[in-house]
């Protein structure tokens, strides 16, 4: 296992890592950073924990606004697609639970 050393709020972290992704870890870790220093400015001095909470759940809103991106840009042929894999796989399953209790 490898590590990472990462900064955050000026403190330093060593972080384990898959081996060759320690530089990816460090941007990553610089980014949190300067995420979570614009909060600090906007809101002020509310704590580390908070400042992290913040920046996480922002993070996680965008990355969930990319997928719902991601999915309408699929286009409704590709929607249609996966419901009819999710209907199929949900008749797989149920005939499955008809085989294994004899009915």
């Amino acid at each position: 296992m490898a590590k990472a050393d990462i900064k955050l709020r000026g403190r330093s972290y060593s972080v384990a890592c898959a081996p060759g992704q320690e530089d990816r870890l460090i941007a990553l870790s610089r980014q949190l950073d300067a995420r979570i220093e614009e909060i600090s400015k906007a809101v002020g001095n509310i704590g580390d924990d908070r400042l992290l909470l913040i920046a996480s759940l922002a993070l996680l809103d965008e990355l969930d606004a990319a997928h719902r991106v991601q999915a309408a840009e699929a286009g409704p042929d590709v929607q249609r697609a996966a419901q009819a894999l999710t209907d199929t796989a949900t008749r797989i399953e149920a005939l499955a639970a008809r085989i294994e209790t004899g009915k």
